[in-house]
């Protein structure tokens, strides 16, 4: 075989190996490639996903005023109630003050 061959058939090699590599690469792009309609519905699965955390988000905010007001309200009926035990406390001290004095006065 001489120089003349020998350039030839390195030539048909890297060729070959050329149009190989790249029908490899075709190849692996036609099967890995994402259709439009795959984008599409990647891009609705986005959208709904951030529409379901605003909706989140504001449930939280919603849930965060409600128990603000609740606790609220709880805190002005135990306010109420101690006032309203200390009156009948009060009312039932005069009760038995009265009573004592009337048995006082019967007696």
């Amino acid at each position: 075989m001489n120089r003349t061959e020998f350039i030839i058939a390195t030539a048909i090699v890297l060729f070959v190996a050329f149009c190989m590599g790249w029908f490899a690469n075709w190849l692996v792009h036609r099967f890995i490639r994402v259709s439009g309609s795959d984008v599409g519905e990647l891009e609705r699965m986005a959208q709904e996903l951030h529409e379901a955390e605003e909706t989140r988000d504001q449930a939280i905010t919603y849930l965060q005023q409600r128990e603000a007001e609740l606790t609220n309200q709880l805190s002005q009926t135990e306010a109420e109630l101690s006032a309203t035990m200390d009156g009948l406390r009060e009312a039932r001290h005069e009760a038995e003050e009265l009573r004592n004095a009337l048995e006082k006065n019967r007696a």
